[in-house]
């Protein structure tokens, strides 16, 4: 696995002493383990943890602080790399590096630029990526925005460690739900004609269906009269879903985010794709006749119970088209199927896993991310929202008050599996309260100085010809050593699909950035800022009002470059989450 410059100098030591130990007879292991290393939960036991000396007491047949302690030995010769090792309870290695290691993070930022966090790790394997796939049959509300904001962020980050991503929005374009929205835009529209209409019992009652009914009867008038009853309804389902479907395409491009396939649900119908998938299920005896009805055995594969997918009537359900649609995007030769669906599809993942194998796939051939409800707040109070009441709060609408930036960052702020609450009023917020704005502000405060320093005549050198021994502050190599944690962060999110560390990552990256800011002085005052005593930016050395340090060139241009490094993380980090990295604010 592609890994961070400094993290790899660090396993290369310890591999070494686990070698030096075997050939010295202290180890009698067969075979050495490959050592993984852990950030300390505290910053004084060091910078990197290893627990490898417990991973093999069972085999050595001795304790993990013995095994530790005799490692450690062996660490001392790597001196250039690691100045300090600590044995721990119960068998830890705590090691604290050459500070001058850390500088290499630099070298590597300004030599990759916008590719540092990029790596191979998905040997150009394919991946289908399946989100958002809203019914058409109203605008897209907080939870598939959330949706769309996680599957795009994954998208970004699966692509960006070496993935063939393609994203698919799969349209239910048949069943019920279509028939329903038919209903309700049919009955709204005979009531603009002057009719008294009963509305369908489940039909959707959004405001959005009455405007969707005027549209219809602006272009044809009452001629949908003259035409039978059904004829006229399945023409407003028709119009209604090709103007809806226009609408979620639109509410998604606005919010930067795309498709490279639209899937229609209808098509797998119309080409006999649903029943030749379950006419395979036959074939290979996992569907079964009984009471009428065709069932899939899907308790074969861990659901509990056999489900229907051909009812008594010969009416499909959704199962059917679920498990047809699978089996085409299989065939499609991708190496894994990813989806991203609601919270309420949990008992759909042993099933549609269950058909993934019935096809002769393996299970995990299909994951799934199943992403929590939103709760809007809206000045602390919850609002109550419902689809087929048709009271709920667009996504357009959340977007227009607080912005792209803020709607997706505040969606991927917390875990797909945790709910989340959308406070509207935070989300606006220009202050440090605000995530977003506290992670832009630190990308646009860098590009601030940096126009400073050239509107003073200041040239920033290339890494080989600054002085970095002249980063000797403890908040110069934090930031450092959280730039170096960025490659291996960006991979954990795409192997793990959890795209929320991402945020986390930057808004701690972004208060260790304010917090150097406030403490150390990155440019000498200039002229019109000087007082008795205090030299200007063209003197040697200049004077910090901010920490009563005395700087040189050599600090300043060091701790230029060291800003420089840290903009580009903070500008790649908000590139994967597909928000903005603004020049100013």
């Amino acid at each position: 696995m592609p890994e961070g410059i400094v993290q790899t100098q660090v396993k290369d030591a310890i591999h070494h002493a686990l070698s030096m130990a075997k050939e010295q007879g202290q180890l009698t292991a067969s075979s050495l383990p490959s050592p993984t290393l852990e950030l300390p939960k505290r910053e004084e036991w060091g910078d990197f943890a290893c627990n490898v000396a417990m991973a093999m007491a069972k085999v050595e047949h001795r304790s993990p602080v013995e095994i530790a302690s005799l490692l450690a030995e062996h660490l001392k010769e790597a001196r250039t790399v690691i100045e300090h090792v600590e044995v721990a309870n119960p068998g830890f290695l705590n090691l604290t590096l050459v500070p001058s290691v850390w500088f290499a993070v630099l070298y590597d930022i300004e030599e990759k630029g916008k590719d540092y966090g990029r790596s191979e790790m998905g040997h150009g394997q394919r991946v289908l990526l399946e989100y958002v796939s809203a019914n058409p049959t109203g605008p897209l509300h907080l939870g598939h925005g959330r949706g769309a904001a996680l599957g795009d962020a994954l998208s970004r980050m699966l692509q960006a460690v070496g993935y063939e991503v393609e994203r698919e929005y799969y349209i239910n374009d048949a069943g019920r739900q279509i028939k329903l929205l038919a209903a309700s835009v049919f009955a709204r529209y005979q009531e603009l004609q002057g009719r008294c209409v009963t509305f369908p019992e489940d039909g959707y009652h959004g405001h959005y269906i009455q405007t969707v009914a005027k549209h219809i009867a602006d272009q044809f008038g009452a001629s949908l009269l003259d035409i039978s009853a059904s004829e006229a309804e399945e023409r407003c389902g028709r119009l209604a879903y090709e103007e809806l479907l226009t609408s979620i395409r639109e509410d998604l491009r606005s919010f930067r985010v795309e498709f490279d396939s639209w899937f229609s649900e209808a098509e797998l119908y119309a080409s006999g794709k649903v029943q030749q998938a379950l006419a395979t299920l036959r074939e290979r005896e996992l569907a079964f006749e009984q009471e009428g009805a065709l069932w899939f055995r899907s308790s074969q594969f861990q659901d509990d119970k056999d489900r229907v997918v051909c009812k008594q009537d010969g009416d499909y359900t959704y199962l059917a088209s679920d498990i047809a649609y699978h089996q085409d995007k299989l065939k499609r030769g991708f190496d894994r199927l990813l989806n991203v669906w609601g919270a309420d599809h949990h008992g759909y993942v042993s099933r549609m896993q269950g058909a993934v194998q019935a096809f002769g796939y393996p299970k995990d051939r299909l994951q799934m991310v199943l992403v929590q409800m939103v709760s809007l707040l809206r000045d602390g109070k919850k609002v109550e929202m419902s689809k087929r009441s048709g009271e709920f709060v667009t996504l357009q609408e959340v977007v227009k008050e607080v912005g792209v930036d803020a709607a997706r960052f505040f969606f991927l702020m917390r875990r797909a599996d945790s709910h989340l609450e959308f406070d509207v009023e935070l989300a606006k917020r220009q202050s440090t309260e605000n995530p977003v704005y506290y992670v832009q502000y630190a990308h646009a405060r860098l590009s601030s100085l940096f126009r400073t320093a050239q509107a003073r005549g200041v040239v920033m050198c290339t890494g080989r010809d600054v002085t970095l021994t002249a980063l000797t502050q403890p908040e110069e190599l934090r930031l450092i050593k959280h730039l170096s944690q960025f490659p291996d962060l960006v991979e954990s999110c795409a192997r793990f699909l959890e795209p929320h560390r991402l945020p986390f990552y930057l808004q701690e990256l972004a208060g260790n950035l304010h917090v150097f800011y406030y403490k150390h002085r990155v440019l000498p005052l200039d002229k019109e800022d000087e007082v008795a005593g205090q030299p200007s930016i063209v003197g040697a050395k200049a004077y910090s009002a901010k920490s009563r340090e005395v700087f040189s060139f050599e600090v300043m241009q060091a701790r230029l470059f060291l800003l420089q490094q840290v903009q580009t993380v903070l500008r790649n980090g908000l590139e994967l989450l597909g928000i903005r990295a603004p020049e100013q604010m």
